[in-house]
Order: structure tokens, then sequence, then C-alpha cells
């Protein structure tokens, strides 16, 4: 028989400790409870459950999503500015289809997601990036690009920004941009797409509130998502907005032909989140993947003294590290690659395949403290190697 399609996206590369993909560790998704939670689901909604759902997702999930906000985020929502998508990728690319045409701007910072880029550039618009800093993107970067688009009379869609815990860098938008952020937008009339997926894993203290929290109603359209806290097979998520613009994507055609977009696995979480486990599951990947963490980050401490910068990242599932000397990230891949370990070169979350970078991510998420600790020994030896060819 020849080879069977693959099931997953991730392939495991034996004796390769590859950082680059920000995917979760199988051991801790929750299958067993996830199991019990689909056959409870049988038990409490029947046929209904196979059925085509209500558009905006069921109301289960909903109704428990608007107190969990209130839990984790600055305000919670009404039942009326939520819609269940089916994660963050299917949300994005629902809300560029429907709130942007031909020839549109759409800003993103940079670096950014980059497959948020690739969702985009199945568009036919103009990406245009708005630098960011330690301290997230650069407001003042952004009004500048503004009043230039403005005066070339250019349509502006919206904003794409991952503010907390940011992939790629880990960096999450300080308060007090957050704050100019959203009254420029209620200025400006800017739509902001917010990312933000990985709201649930703040690992030193609460996340901070998010921009649909803070801005004036119309300002914000936030792309919340299941797949960090819970499981992304499960493709589960939402959408938090005004209710005008909720509205238009529960109308929209593909969830008036199709109804919910994901309504067996968004009952599936209803009744995982309906027991407490939801939250029980959430506290044991934050103990987890702070403990991950904490040990890459002292690995690199003790291994990349010297080679590089970083740091320390709040939430999420990444370290963005800075090689010092300006060595080329490209030239680090295959020295890693023959180490024994992976990352994702920088060049990867920028607009501009030319632009000069010397960063690279590496993630956490999928790999225990000791194969993190040695992940890091290997790539220190790989950097090490390149800085003596230099010479």
């Amino acid at each position: 028989m020849g080879q069977s399609t693959p099931l997953v996206q991730f392939v495991t590369r034996p004796g390769v400790i590859d950082l680059a993909w920000g995917h979760p560790d199988p051991d801790l998704l929750p299958v067993e409870g996830l199991r019990n939670a689909s056959a409870r689901v049988f038990e409490r909604y029947g046929a209904d459950a196979l059925n085509y759902g209500y558009a905006a997702g069921p109301g289960p999930l909903i109704d428990w999503l608007c107190g969990r906000l209130s839990d984790v985020d600055g305000r919670a929502a009404r039942p009326d500015q939520v819609v269940i998508s089916a994660g963050t990728s299917q949300a994005l690319d629902q809300v560029t289809t429907l709130f942007t045409k031909p020839g549109d701007v759409v800003l993103v910072e940079s670096p950014t997601y980059h497959m948020a880029v690739r969702i985009l550039r199945d568009h036919p618009l103009e990406l245009v990036p708005i630098a960011a800093d330690e301290d997230g993107v650069r407001v003042d970067a952004l009004d500048e690009r503004l009043a230039d688009l403005k005066r070339g009379k250019r349509r502006v869609a919206f904003l794409y920004t991952v503010p907390t815990y940011n992939n790629p860098t880990g960096a999450s938008l300080a308060m007090d941009r957050r704050r100019q952020l959203a009254e420029l937008a209620s200025a400006e009339n800017l739509v902001i797409i917010e990312d933000d997926a990985y709201r649930e894993l703040s690992y030193d203290g609460s996340a901070p509130p998010s921009l649909w929290s803070l801005a004036e109603p119309g300002a914000v359209i936030r792309l919340g998502s299941f797949a960090k806290s819970l499981a992304p097979g499960l493709r589960s998520g939402f959408i938090t907005a005004d209710v005008a613009s909720i509205k238009r994507i529960r109308e929209s055609g593909v969830l008036d032909s199709g109804g919910a977009i994901s309504h067996f696995s968004s009952l599936v979480v209803a009744e995982f989140a309906r027991t407490g486990e939801y939250s029980r599951n959430v506290e044991r990947l934050r103990a987890a993947y702070r403990q991950r963490r904490d040990a890459l980050l002292a690995a690199l401490s003790e291994h990349l003294k010297g080679l590089a910068t970083w740091e320390r990242p709040a939430g999420g599932y990444f370290v963005w590290l800075t090689l010092l000397a300006g060595r080329s990230v490209t030239g680090a891949i295959g020295l890693a690659e023959a180490e024994g370990t992976a990352f994702m070169p920088g060049t990867a979350f920028y607009l501009e395949p030319s632009v000069r970078v010397y960063s690279l991510r590496l993630s956490f998420s999928r790999y225990p403290p000791e194969a993190l600790a040695e992940g890091a020994r290997r790539l220190g030896n790989a950097l090490r190697r390149q800085q003596a060819d230099v010479r």
C-alpha cells in the first residue's frame, strides 16, 4: 500500500526539536474530557446536535462566553454582540470578505502573524505595514500613515493587529497605547481587527483589557479562539463587535446557507465549559506553559548569552530572539537543522520581502521543559558555529 494521506499539520521528524511551530503539545489536549462532553451533548440535545445550527452559533456557548469575557476581559459582551466562528482564521477571512472592497488598503502591524497575511492576500487588497516595537504597534506611525493615505484619497478598510501576547514577538500593546489606539480609531473612523487568540494564556497576572473593551462601538472587531485555550481541532472561536457589524456577519450568505459555522463542536465547547472543565483546563495550560516558558528562557540565558537578546513574554506561545552583530538568520537555518533543531525566521513575519531582519521566533508550546532546554542548547551550538564561520 502507498503512503496514507497525513492526518495533522505538524510532521514529527525523528531527532529534531522543532521550535518553529506554534502548536500545542498533544499530551496537553483534554481528550478524555472532550470525549465525555461530546457524549453529554448527545444526551442533552439529541439529533439537534447534528442539525443546521442557529446562524450566530449555539445559544449555550454564547451565553457562557458572555459571562467568561466579564472575567477575563475589560467588559462583558451581550449576546447580540457575539457570533461563534470556526476559529480566528475563518473569522478573519469572513470579516475581510464582508468589510473590504477590491483595492482597499489594509494596514498590518509589522512584524505580524504570517498566516493572517496569507489570508489577507487571498483578497484583492493592498497591504501596508505599520511599525511596531517592544510595546506593540506604534500609534504615531499609524497616525502618520493614515494622514498620508487620506491625502492620497485611499480607502482604509481596517488595521489588523495582535495586541495581546503577540504572534510572533510575545509583546503586548502598552496600556497607554491601547487607549491612544482606541481614541485614534474613533477619531479617524478606523476599524481595528483585533486578533485576541492568546488572551487566556497569561502567565504573570491577568491579560490586559482588549481593544474591543476599551473602544467605542464600531471601532473594533475582536476575533477570539478556543484553539489555544482548549483544542485547535475543534475549529471553534468567536467574534465580538458592535451590534450592526454582528448583524451583518450573522446575516451573511455563508451563515444563512449553512447555519452555525461550527455547530456541533461549539456545543461540545459549551458542555465542557458548563461543568467548569474549561476553567480548570485553562489553569492547567497556564501552569504547564509558564513552566515551559521559564525553562526555555533559562536555557537561552545559559546557551545564547552574547549571541542574541530577547524579552520575557507575559503570555502566549512565543519568544522573539534578535541575533547580535547583525548575524544572518537565514544563514543560521541550516546550521540549526544540522544540530537537530529548527526555528521560524523573522523574515516570515514582515510584508516587505527585502527587509533586513535579524530576529527569529521560538515556540515553547509543543515540547516539555527538558526538550526545550535541549533545543536551546542546540540552537546555541548552531549560532556559535555561525560565529566561528564568520571569523
